[in-house]
């Protein structure tokens, strides 16, 4: 039996401008699925602590050097841009899967990381993968992806799009200083909905430690001109109250 980490890698990304969620997926260059979508990921190795004693990898530290492997950051020269971008990255665990046959190579435990990162590079493809990319989620075939990673990526979207209703977790996918027109876009993106912005609005500003006014405001001001937007960072709040839940699922009155 071997032990694996997969991760799902979700950033905002503009199309055709519109932010839209995106996911890290890797082209398999060797069997099995050759050729197929897969999530990145590999085995668990052996690791080198500090001391230069041999010791096994945990597995958060696996599921970040999977991650700064496929996105071309462990290629990097300049370590210290690569914590700073490695530091903004949200990570967390998903779930272990271990179906039977899942693999057909041998019995294999893939424990899933599920990872937000506001700015992460265009990926390389390392390890067998053939190449690397930033897919839309809603272009995914998920019918040809590699292993269970169908699966795995749909429960990731659902515990992403949880997690926004009650923690302030969409403050990972942007900038350390935002609008709340760009948070409000991070909801959008992950939720697959538009939202009635004045209520977004009020909501976020009723919900305590979730932001905090910096006091600043953006240079200029909208597309259509008009007032700068205040500028705004992430508060201490870890749980939201209330929470922003989504259209359709609101709490009775």
């Amino acid at each position: 039996m071997a032990v694996t980490v997969d991760v799902i890698a979700l950033t905002i990304r503009v199309v055709e401008a519109v932010p839209t969620l995106h996911v890290l997926l890797v082209r398999r260059g060797q069997p099995p699925y050759l050729g197929r979508w897969a999530l990145p990921g590999g085995f668990v190795r052996p690791a080198i602590g500090p001391d230069g004693t041999r010791r096994d990898e945990d597995l958060s530290e696996a599921a970040v050097r999977e991650l700064a492997e496929e996105t071309g950051l462990a290629a990097s020269t300049d370590q210290r841009a690569v914590d700073r971008r490695l530091a903004r990255v949200y990570l967390e665990q998903l779930a272990t899967y271990g179906a039977p046959g899942r693999d057909p190579r041998m019995r294999v435990i893939s424990v899933a990381y599920l990872a937000f990162a506001p700015d992460l590079p265009n990926p390389t493809a390392g390890g067998d993968a053939e190449t690397a990319a930033w897919v839309p989620v809603v272009r995914v075939d998920r019918d040809h992806m590699a292993f269970d990673h169908a699966r795995i990526l749909d429960d990731a979207l659902d515990r992403a799009s949880s997690k926004l209703e009650y923690t302030p977790l969409a403050t990972t996918f942007v900038a350390p200083e935002f609008t709340i027109t760009e948070l409000r876009e991070v909801y959008e993106a992950v939720w697959g909905q538009p939202l009635h912005a004045p209520n977004f609005h009020r909501k976020v500003l009723s919900a305590p430690g979730f932001v905090e006014d910096t006091g600043a405001t953006t240079a200029r001001g909208g597309a259509r001109g008009g007032r700068r937007a205040r500028l705004y960072r992430a508060g201490p709040a870890r749980l939201l109250h209330p929470a922003l839940l989504r259209p359709g699922q609101e709490e009775p009155r």
